[in-house]
């Protein structure tokens, strides 16, 4: 096919399969340097595009007007979206979503070649060129493979996410102002998830804390605006606490430490992308399930048959030992 000069990517969220679309989108601005890249993404995922180096334009869908049971300004909203995608005469759409919605919106949007990755069956037949979920690679090979399936060159797989320098200037500010030191070793833990079966006991942390703080090492225990309750107990025990913070000034806290501890989470993926050492606890590290990317080693798993809860704190303790010391 000849060079498309507009391609749109689709993605809506969340912020992990976000970032597993990374290394496809460095292919397709390798493949097509000279094309101008548009993201379709939910509003509240947007910021989070500014680390995708080779993205030009983001199309955010604004979910919350669709929940809002307001009529006119659900209609107003499609109608401006819809409008948006036909104007730019897109000649390559990329769903790696494959949702109902996603594929409606790659076939709105005009475009004579729309790729698109199915997650079951009917959907799909609006694509020009599909790929089918193999649940026993990576999500992140699984987009890749799309990208093969039509045609392109992979080459070196590229997994890189550039923090803004606004949000790492935040991030050293946070520093300045909890008197921590850049150049002291920093233990970044991300305590919970958006599910309860992944989550390691917030007491295990607490210990894992404790044993790095005793050697010398400074703790940031991270989360959401709906964190900050829960970790009232990190705080009483003296440790800074950064829950509430944008997304990436929380990555600019992250590349400023020397290790990232917790579940499997989109802050963690996002870790792995800026290069930082991770130690991520879940299930399993085999190749379907969502570990670092290309570092399936750094996943801490529970014995056979047991739970994320149920991984001994020795086990992590290691982990982050070695890896601070790497």
């Amino acid at each position: 096919m000849a060079a498309p000069e507009n391609i749109l990517l689709i993605r809506l969220k969340s912020i992990g399969d976000i970032l597993f679309t990374l290394p496809a989108v460095h292919v397709v601005r390798e493949n097509f340097p000279g094309a101008k890249l548009h993201f379709l993404v939910s509003k509240e995922h947007a910021p989070l595009l500014r680390g995708f180096s080779g993205i030009d334009e983001v199309i955010p869908l604004d979910r919350a007007v669709f929940r809002s049971k307001n009529f006119p300004a659900i209609g107003a909203g499609v109608f401006q979206l819809l409008r948006r995608l036909r104007e730019r005469n897109f000649s390559l759409v990329v769903d790696f979503q494959g949702y109902a919605e996603t594929e409606l919106f790659a076939w709105w949007s005009g475009a004579p070649e729309r790729w698109g990755n199915i997650n079951h069956a009917p959907r799909g037949w609006t694509f020009t060129r599909t790929s089918q979920r193999d649940r026993k690679i990576h999500p992140a090979e699984w987009n890749l493979s799309l990208l093969r399936n039509c045609g392109l060159r992979t080459g070196g797989i590229r997994n890189e996410y550039v923090l803004p320098a606004e949000a790492l200037e935040e991030a050293r500010k946070f520093f300045a102002e909890n008197k921590l030191n850049e150049k002291t070793p920093t233990l970044f833990i991300q305590p919970f998830t958006s599910a309860a079966k992944k989550n390691w006991p917030l007491e295990n942390y607490l210990k894992l804390a404790w044993h790095f703080h005793s050697r010398g090492a400074q703790i940031i225990f991270g989360g959401g605006p709906g964190d900050r309750a829960a970790l009232e107990p990190a705080r009483a025990a003296g440790f800074v606490i950064a829950a509430g913070n944008p997304l990436l000034v929380s990555a600019g806290l992250m590349k400023l430490s020397s290790v990232v501890a917790g579940a499997d989470t989109g802050l963690l993926h996002l870790a792995v992308a800026m290069g930082r050492r991770v130690v991520m606890l879940m299930r399993s590290n085999a190749p379907g399930h969502s570990h670092p990317f290309r570092h399936a080693d750094w996943a801490v798993t529970p014995p056979e048959g047991k739970m994320v809860s149920e991984i001994p704190s020795a086990a992590v303790i290691e982990a982050c030992g070695k890896l601070n010391q790497e």
